[in-house]
């Protein structure tokens, strides 16, 4: 199989399992890694499986996850892991949480996987090659305007809070309405599915954005520019849109989160 038909293979078994933590969530062992910041033994349940499961494949490629120490390959080419995007949902029983898996070579993501067990959704996208939900084509919401869409903010305790406010005061101000699932790679999954105009978010870790990232490139959109291996390294602010509506979203993240453009 090739890298990508891997990877949804790898993905949709890593659900599996996570779906049965999920299923049992109130035995399961819970620790807090800061504030609203949570790691489950189901995180380091499936993150294992993942990695088990792309050492066996492609036993030369790197591998970079959130509960783990990354493994150094000798292929150029490395997975980005996420095992469960939603922590905070998935121990709180919100089902809006999935796992995610980018492949990245050439300081740029190839492969992206966002895989929703509970919704039965995976959404893949390949370099140069469109981006599906399901195997069917998708893209983002090209004709709809900002005062009638919803655009998503990300948020996290790596951030201030005070700094998320003029976001969404902005995204309110333009008309649109504003959205929060506490995943976000799940919201990215949902730009480039045409489900949300945009989605900005001041810091995200690499894990948990290179696949939407890229999703929402080869569905349509625009996504600001990044170098891939920078992101792994030290993360990132994350500002994706459809066409019509990205440069007013640049635009609020720019006024809210001075000089934290990508150089």
């Amino acid at each position: 199989m090739s890298r990508t038909e891997t990877a949804i293979a790898i993905c949709q078994e890593a659900g599996e399992m996570a779906q049965s933590y999920f299923a049992q969530r109130d035995s399961l062992a819970v620790d807090k890694k800061g504030a609203q910041d949570w790691v489950s033994e189901a995180d380091r349940n499936v993150e294992v499986l993942i990695r088990e499961r792309l050492e066996a494949a492609f036993p030369d490629d790197g591998i970079v996850g959130e509960e783990h120490a990354p493994k150094q390959g000798t292929s150029g080419f490395v997975w980005v892991i996420d095992p469960i995007d939603g922590t905070t949902n998935f121990v709180n029983g919100l089902p809006a949480w999935t796992i995610v898996l980018a492949g990245v070579a050439d300081s740029m993501t190839q492969v992206g996987v966002i895989h929703d067990p509970i919704h039965g959704e995976t959404f893949v996208a390949q370099r140069g090659q469109g981006a599906t939900l399901n195997g069917k084509a998708m893209s983002v919401a090209a004709h709809v305007p900002m005062a009638s869409g919803t655009v998503s903010v990300g948020y996290s305790n790596r951030v201030a809070p005070e700094n998320i406010l003029p976001v969404v005061a902005d995204i309110v101000g333009a008309g649109a309405m504003f959205h929060r699932n506490a995943s976000g790679a799940l919201s990215l999954a949902y730009v480039a599915a045409g489900r949300l105009l945009g989605y900005l978010e001041e810091h995200m870790n690499a894990w948990d954005c290179l696949a939407g990232q890229l999703l929402i490139a080869e569905a349509g959109g625009i996504v600001e520019d990044q170098n891939a291996d920078d992101m792994i390294a030290n993360g990132g602010r994350v500002v994706v849109g459809a066409p019509q509506v990205f440069e007013a979203l640049l635009g609020m993240a720019d006024r809210a989160w001075q000089n934290t453009r990508p150089s």
